[in-house]
């Protein structure tokens, strides 16, 4: 399903002097989000493999929505107690269980528990490119991914990286972000298109 079990991933911090506590407060203080996001992939030679748009909304804890539209369509939903990837290309579901979704996935930066460094470890990666990074790493070495890079201006996450453990480096760059908008509770609802082929849990 090319990589966008990763990008369940997803983000919402902010930085400054310290970024660790910077990124804990966000977390007690948001509880909302929305966004427009350009994802990029590269490989382990940093060579563009797929580049894609899209929108996303999360409400907090464990509901999201993922929107990829161009150039090709694709859809994560969260919905507090699963997680379903819609592929209209090959007219699939894939469904798992929010809590082997988030586990130690970036995902739980975005949606999960507000004590993040019960799976991650945090580091303050200090300022490249005029932004204030912080990476995450997980502690259990099974996700997949080796870390998480989170780059803020202000108090405002403009982009993220997601190092998986076959050197490939998932780039989402986030504009038009909002903290805290009111968001339709139908957007954490999904319901499989008749016809579709559903598999996992």
């Amino acid at each position: 399903m090319r990589y966008f079990w990763f990008i369940l991933a997803l983000f919402p911090l902010s930085v400054q002097a310290d970024g660790i506590e910077r990124l804990k407060e966000f977390f007690q203080s948001t509880t909302s989000m929305r966004a427009l996001f350009h994802q990029t992939v590269l490989d382990s030679k940093g060579r563009k493999v797929q580049e894609v748009n899209g929108s996303m909304q999360l409400q907090r804890p464990g509901k999201f929505h993922w929107d990829y539209y161009k150039p090709y369509l694709q859809l994560i939903v969260g919905d507090g107690e699963k997680v379903w990837l819609y592929d209209p290309e090959l007219n699939q579901v894939s469904v798992r269980t929010l809590d082997k979704a988030l586990g130690s996935s970036p995902a739980a930066l975005l949606a999960g528990d507000k004590e993040i460094e019960k799976t991650f470890v945090l580091k303050n990666e200090g300022l490249q490119d005029g932004l204030e990074w912080v990476s995450a790493t997980p502690k259990n070495t099974e996700s997949g991914f080796e870390r998480v890079l989170l780059g803020f201006k202000e108090s405002q996450l403009q982009e993220m990286e997601l190092h998986d453990n076959f050197g490939h480096i998932t780039v989402i760059e986030f504009s038009k972000l909002e903290r805290n908008p009111k968001l339709e509770p139908q957007s954490f609802h999904f319901v499989p298109p008749a016809g579709a082929d559903v598999v996992g849990e």
